[in-house]
């Protein structure tokens, strides 16, 4: 089924060509549907190269138009606006084209949508936390969105790889594994059974003893080297040390109901230092210009941009002393993503703030050629996430909140607010304690997700979970009921709506009704909106709409 927003579009594209204008339709929903569905603002930036007035301009588009069987007569407004109203008969028959809901519940739920007709290959890089601590709430954006992002491009057609890029790989981990073999001496003959119950507290306590006991300081650098040069009894260790370490990242993950690849930076070792080598060799045979030296690091310059001095700012790949750094990895990663995965379009959902890493990144692989036109590099950029006073999020002693425990605390919420304060009048008691477990849990994480899905990316929100929890207003309580309210009437009037014959007739008598199959019509086009632009509040105002439609649609 395609939207409706293309099939207009499409037509209005043929008039152009035919009044000899052709180019972009510019036609987008009213924002007022007194004025129609629809709005056409082509004519007022035609009406110049055609040497005409805009209305004159509408006209000639309107005469070469042919919508009859989409809309009614398209009308002229203001300076040259065409306005278009769909049919009541179409809308119906394009309703009507979407099957019964699937009673499998494995199955995905396509509702009308075919697959896209060109499906790509796509990266989306989520998550990503460091495997030396516990997940804490900065992860909570990149890890959600991400997998908003990746639903609705599988949703189209497009085979997406999650890319969960742990960190697993650096000196710390030397001092990690040094201090599991001193902690847990027996890890070496049974790496299966190690379990570490507060990773936080185990970093904490190794990071401690390193920086009070030079011998120990000693070992753990000596530890990263054998690490590095694949000691086969320390990497033993730092694999059991990051098998469990992912066994706590997972935990999240599935309560989350999150699935992603894991792969730590350990995974693109080899692969930086095949970054490195290409990078010498164009180096030094000075086939690109953009790679030389600087200061003994060898670098990228990928132009355009400075230092606070106003001297070209280069991207270091491999610094002075030897070591690799974030760059490196990314361009490894890159490398594996194109050439491995075919990949044609790679997302990141990182934070905000790492925006001029992934501009000189992505400047970076097209100035050396690594990477063509043809795949596309985005970094989806998020901002914080902040207490209910509007300050980072930190614990009463200023250190990081854990995931777990801000997930936790919203089930908890949720279970308090199904069980009514306590009222033990208004507790529904059909409901076994175990049910009633199982709601919260739904109802918590889906107010949690949500709600960080329904702000704009780039903007911060405050963490508030009595505005999550509340049943009113653009929140996932509001959406569950109002899917509660529909899936009700089916039960009182006893209709099955997985069984309803494809050929029922849709009429749409009532001004309600008519507004609520528009609003459902439009699902088409908020989606490739989603998938094209990668931001999941327009799916969440949608939603939110499509929901307060049926509502006045239920009351009238």
């Amino acid at each position: 089924m395609n939207s409706t927003l293309t099939q207009l579009t499409e037509k209005i594209a043929e008039a152009l060509t035919k009044i000899n204008a052709p180019g972009d339709p510019i036609l987008q929903p009213s924002q007022d549907n007194k004025f129609g569905d629809y709005q056409c603002n082509a004519a007022m930036g035609l009406a110049k190269k055609l040497g005409k007035k805009p209305r004159d301009v509408a006209q000639d588009i309107i005469d070469n138009l042919d919508v009859t069987d989409l809309c009614e007569t398209p009308e002229i407004a203001g300076p040259g606006f065409i306005n278009l109203r769909l049919k009541p008969a179409f809308v119906a028959a394009s309703l009507a084209t979407i099957p019964p809901t699937s009673t499998d519940d494995r199955a995905v739920d396509r509702v009308g949508f075919d697959p896209v007709e060109k499906p790509e290959v796509v990266a989306v890089d989520l998550s990503s936390p460091n495997l030396a601590k516990e997940m804490h709430v900065g992860h909570l954006r990149s890890t959600v969105i991400g997998d908003c992002v990746a639903r609705v491009l599988e949703f189209q057609g497009h085979t997406v790889h999650r890319e969960n890029h742990v960190g697993d790989w650096g000196t710390q981990f030397g001092m990690l594994v040094a201090y599991l073999r001193h902690t847990q001496p027996d890890i070496i003959n049974d790496p299966d059974n190690l379990e570490i119950k507060d990773l936080e507290s185990f970093y904490v306590a190794a990071k401690a003893r390193f920086d009070a006991d030079e011998d120990f300081k000693t070992e753990s650098r000596e530890t990263v080297v054998a690490l590095q040069q694949g000691d086969p009894v320390i990497w033993k260790i730092w694999q059991a040390f990051c098998k469990e370490s992912l066994r706590h990242c997972h935990e999240i993950y599935d309560l989350l109901k999150v699935e992603l690849t894991d792969r730590g930076e350990s995974f693109y070792a080899e692969g930086m230092e095949v970054v490195c080598k290409r990078l010498e060799k164009m180096r030094d045979s000075g086939e690109n210009e953009a790679v030389r030296d600087s200061d003994g690091a060898l670098c990228i310059f990928p132009g355009g941009f400075t230092t606070r001095d106003g001297e070209p700012l280069p991207m270091i790949v491999r610094k002075t002393d030897g070591g690799h750094n974030y760059a490196t990895s990314d361009l490894a990663t890159i490398l594996h993503r194109v050439n491995e995965l075919g990949a044609t379009r790679i997302v990141y959902v990182v934070g905000i703030t790492q925006k001029q890493h992934f501009d000189m990144l992505f400047a970076s692989v097209r100035k050396i050629g690594w990477v063509g036109e043809n795949v596309r590099l985005e970094h989806l950029g998020f901002g914080s996430l902040l207490s209910k006073t509007g300050r980072p999020f930190k614990t009463r002693e200023g250190g990081t909140v854990k995931l777990k425990s801000l997930l936790e605390e919203a089930i908890t919420r949720a279970r308090s607010v199904i069980d009514r304060s306590g009222d033990e009048s208004k507790r529904d008691d059909s409901l076994s304690s175990k049910e009633m477990d199982n709601i919260a849990t739904v109802v918590g994480l889906g107010a949690v997700k949500y709600f960080d899905l329904s702000h704009a990316l780039a903007s911060d929100y405050k963490f508030d979970l009595d505005h999550m929890l509340n049943l009113e207003g653009n929140t996932a309580p509001y959406m569950m009921y109002a899917y509660a309210r529909v899936r009700s009437i089916g039960r009182k009037a006893e209709v099955d709506f997985a069984t309803l014959p494809a050929d029922a007739p849709i009429i749409l008598d009532h001004p309600t009704e008519l507004a609520l199959a528009k609003k459902i019509l439009r699902f088409a086009e908020i989606l490739d909106t989603v998938a094209r632009d990668l931001r999941p509040n327009v799916l969440t105002d949608y939603l939110y709409e499509l929901s307060r439609t049926f509502s006045r649609f239920y009351d009238k």
